[in-house]
């Protein structure tokens, strides 16, 4: 039966989607997935792929090991000037026939095609001259099982970004699963969102320091049911120890950084909860956001996407976990105070505090839960 496809733009990219995709809720996988509602992401991807060619001296290759219908890939092909070679990969045949489709009509040539498993074809780029400057993993739910392989085709230097789309192993609905795929367990809080990235960066921080090589993270991204990361992968062991636990207290509501498994909270003494190990490091780096900001102007994006990365650029240096208006007003029993307000108060009193990008009506701040309480 013939597949019945629409066209639609995303950037400067004519897309041919199956016209199922456009009405269901649920975008069904048959005879091809493709998500509308994930374009903010395909935005930022193309925003970060631009902005880390800006720096990279290698062959610039770009490798989906699970294109779908090549939306993201293709947009990459024509939108990114500077890229030398796509290679389009998914397991679905259908998939591919729309990839192609798409490819001829955007005039695009650039592109190869292959029917594969991920693995099997990101292990056909593990070798030094067939890496990928840029590396792309976007999987169904969770990506643990691509990483290895993911890494290993990514240059010295190169970019990997990947996608998680489980939100229920990594909101800690089913901790044994998020400890098996993820080799950490989170908590369920207000900044659950903020826990599920650091959570998705430790286990590529454990698989990577398996193969003898480190990651770097620049940037990070989530909007709906899409947590994406982007981390430079290197050919080091020398580094800062990034991991650790996110301790939570449900009483008092503290939450610190650790690097043990100390189970008691500093407030009130009460047993905490701990989400990890996972990665406490930075999520973003200054000069990749800033130089996402350049690239973005250069693109037709959704107009939310500088707005956040202005709020990026403002988090940079703030301690993981942040504290949302409504947590605040609960503990303070009374109405929330106005974001603005808030974080005025807590600088005037001599800490740190900014906006984050995790959440419209929250914040980050050095000051424990206690002295956000005292202060307003």
């Amino acid at each position: 039966m013939e597949i019945e496809l629409a066209e639609i733009v995303e950037g400067n990219t004519k897309l041919l989607v199956p016209k199922d995709s456009l009405v269901d809720s649920s975008p069904p996988r048959d005879p091809a997935f493709f998500n509308p509602r994930a374009k903010i992401s395909r935005d930022f991807s193309i925003i970060a792929y631009s902005a880390f060619l800006k720096n990279f001296r290698g062959p610039k290759i770009f490798l989906d090991s699970l294109a779908g219908i090549g939306a993201r890939s293709i947009r990459v092909a024509k939108e990114l000037n500077e890229m030398e070679k796509v290679f389009v990969n998914d397991v679905n045949p259908k998939a591919l026939d729309i990839a192609q489709k798409i490819a001829n009509l955007n005039s695009v040539t650039k592109c190869s095609f292959s029917e594969n498993e991920a693995c099997r074809f990101l292990s056909l780029h593990s070798r030094r001259e067939d890496r990928g400057a840029i590396v792309d993993i976007d999987p169904f739910g969770s990506p643990s099982r691509y990483l290895d392989c993911g890494i290993r085709a990514t240059f010295h230097g190169g970019l990997l970004s990947v996608t998680a789309t489980d939100l229920t192993v990594l909101h800690g609905l089913f901790p044994e699963a998020c400890r098996r795929k993820y080799y950490g367990i989170p908590v369920k809080t207000e900044y659950g969102n903020e826990i599920a990235l650091r959570l998705i960066l430790g286990c590529l921080n454990i698989v990577a320091g398996r193969l003898d090589v480190m990651i770097a993270p620049l940037f990070v991204q989530n909007n709906l049911h899409y947590y994406k990361v982007y981390v430079k992968i290197l050919v080091k062991t020398k580094s800062n120890n990034n991991m650790g636990y996110i301790m939570h207290c449900k009483k008092c509501g503290n939450r610190q950084i650790i690097n043990d498994s100390d189970y008691s909270c500093k407030v009130c003494n009460s047993k905490a909860e701990l989400a990890g190990p996972l990665w406490i490091g930075s999520l973003y780096n200054k000069d990749f956001v800033e130089g996402m900001l350049v690239e973005e102007n250069k693109f037709q994006v959704d107009k939310s996407c500088k707005k956040i990365l202005e709020k990026c650029l403002k988090e940079i240096d703030m301690p993981p976990t942040y504290f949302t208006l409504d947590e605040i007003a609960h503990r303070k029993r009374s109405a929330p105070i106005p974001l603005a307000k808030i974080i005025e108060k807590i600088q005037n009193a001599g800490f740190k505090a900014s906006i984050t990008s995790m959440n419209p009506s929250a914040f980050k701040t050095d000051a424990r839960m206690d002295e956000v309480l005292s202060i307003i």
